[in-house]
């Protein structure tokens, strides 16, 4: 009863709640993932919304490296296909860590929530906005998207709030065109090949597979520090591991195991090959071939820090989107304290 209690609530609080970008995914990767080797160390439960997706690559990865075994900590995996899913679970004390968007944070202290970003991996949303091939000529801008039908992973998604604040950013208001659901993945190329949306935002390997099959073009590259400067103003932190305030500070051990787990991971990431990274993920992660699934990591990569701490500027980057147009953010920047929403702590000691 407790539990059901929790869940309810937590699925109150986050009905308009950004989802974790991609939080449709495009497999089947669903339920726990395989567990890695066991040790002597506590045991955490950590949710991904959606671990086939190369801007959620850490998780895995660090499993697969044998990275969390050698920290000493027995991590569990589990995927969420939606990612706001991912956050329910964690506010229900279903699991203690959530892989997903760091402007989760920010939203929930709105609510009055703690939780907090304790190792960073992006620093780029790693989000694309594509066009159908057939409007191509028609969708230049966000200023082109009034009347048009842009395809989002779910409604209240990353995706789906950094598509009005392209549109906002270009003028037009939300409420001139229409966010349609169409997931990821497979869902998300069919619904572009049949016109049921006129241009999308999704990540890889998605995007790759557009593009490949020239069903779509880029519009909006979001992959790179740059694209995100370009798009959104500054760098937009994203994909990370967040957990209960109240959790980190009475697990700080485990918290500090976690850390240096996924610090090596990132350094890894920066000195090896986007074919090295590819051949120590799942095989059937590489649904358009091996040679384009590493393609799609060497877009994605530029998005990825080195090291795990928080962008210097890019928490307010956040909330000035948000603030653009999200109703639980909009008027109350001044209440937000971002200090709160995210902390180096343990990332700098497993860098030390």
């Amino acid at each position: 009863m407790r539990r059901t209690a929790a869940a309810a609530l937590a699925a109150a609080l986050l009905l308009p709640l950004a989802a974790c970008a991609n939080d449709a995914a495009s497999t089947s990767h669903n339920g726990a993932a395989p567990a890695g080797p066991t040790v002597e160390g506590p045991k955490v439960k950590i949710m991904v919304g959606g671990l086939d997706k190369v801007i959620y690559m850490p998780a895995m990865l660090t499993q697969r490296l044998g990275f969390f075994a050698e920290a000493g900590v027995n991590v569990e995996l589990m995927s969420e296909p939606a990612g706001v899913n991912a956050t329910t679970a964690l506010l229900a004390g279903d699991v203690q860590g959530a892989v997903g968007f760091y402007d989760h944070t920010i939203d929930l202290q709105a609510k009055g929530k703690s939780v907090e970003s304790v190792v960073q991996f992006s620093q780029a949303p790693g989000e694309v906005e594509v066009v159908s091939a057939k409007q191509a000529d028609a969708i230049k801008s966000g200023a082109d998207f009034k009347g048009r039908k842009l395809g989002v992973t779910s409604i209240g998604s990353s995706t789906d709030f950094l598509t009005k604040y392209l549109a906002v950013k270009n003028g037009v208001d939300t409420s001139q065109f229409s966010p349609i659901a169409v997931g990821a993945g497979q869902t998300f190329i069919a619904a572009m090949q049949q016109g049921s949306i006129d241009a999308g935002m999704t990540t890889d390997p998605t995007v790759a597979n557009i593009v490949s099959k020239n069903i779509g073009s880029v519009l909006y590259d979001m992959r790179t520090p740059e694209g995100s400067k370009a798009a959104l103003g500054g760098l937009y932190p994203s994909s990370s591991l967040y957990m209960n305030t109240a959790w980190v500070n009475s697990n700080k051990d485990t918290v500090q195991k976690l850390a240096n787990a996924f610090v090596k991971t990132l350094k890894w990431m920066n000195t090896h090959t986007p074919e090295e990274i590819a051949a120590k993920m799942p095989a059937d992660y590489a649904q358009g071939g091996a040679e384009q699934y590493a393609a799609a990591i060497k877009a994605t990569l530029p998005m990825f820090t080195t090291d795990g701490v928080m962008p210097a500027d890019g928490p307010k980057t956040v909330l000035a989107v948000l603030g653009a147009f999200h109703p639980d953010v909009k008027g109350k920047e001044a209440s937000i304290d971002l200090a709160k929403t995210y902390t180096t702590e343990f990332v700098t000691k497993a860098a030390g």
